[in-house]
């Protein structure tokens, strides 16, 4: 039997088909378990949880080949500067343990900014909301599911 998140409680509401991908096992990041799924790592999207000003919080999805480069993130979203949230903060103010961060369905409201490489894609991958659960949701159905921004933030892994 299937988990339902909220986030796909969300979805279903809204109608908006999605696929589900569940992952059992021990991943070090979101590359490792991109490739674990035979997924490419280009269209798998991690969710990062920032802090601007005081009480105003940021998400950011950006692929797990690359990483969030905190500088366009900010510049992105109006700020001189933002910050990650640390794992510690991730349930209390936003109601998602580290691992399975989503942008829908936070407990508080975030600004959400996906990185522009999903563009011209026709899918992508994120969090359903629980550790080791995706969504596959296309592109085109972004603007059904939240309110977002597309814009480049993103910064090659090292």
């Amino acid at each position: 039997m299937e988990t339902k998140t909220n986030p796909m409680r969300h979805l279903d509401k809204l109608k908006i088909h999605y696929e589900t991908v569940h992952s059992e096992g021990e991943f070090i990041n979101g590359l490792e378990m991109a490739k674990a799924n035979g997924q490419d790592p280009s269209r798998v999207f991690k969710t990062l949880m920032t802090m601007g000003r005081e009480k105003c919080y940021y998400c950011f999805l950006v692929p797990v080949s690359g990483d969030l480069d905190l500088k366009k993130a900010a510049a992105s979203v109006g700020e001189k500067s933002v910050s990650m949230l640390k794992s510690d903060q991730l349930l209390p103010l936003m109601g998602y343990v580290h691992g399975g961060c989503s942008p829908l369905c936070t407990k508080r409201p975030v600004r959400i900014t996906i990185d522009s490489t999903a563009q011209d894609a026709d899918y992508m991958y994120f969090s359903a909301g629980k550790v080791g659960w995706q969504l596959k949701v296309n592109v085109s159905d972004l603007p059904k599911m939240m309110d977002f921004q597309f814009a480049d933030v993103r910064k090659p892994l090292n």
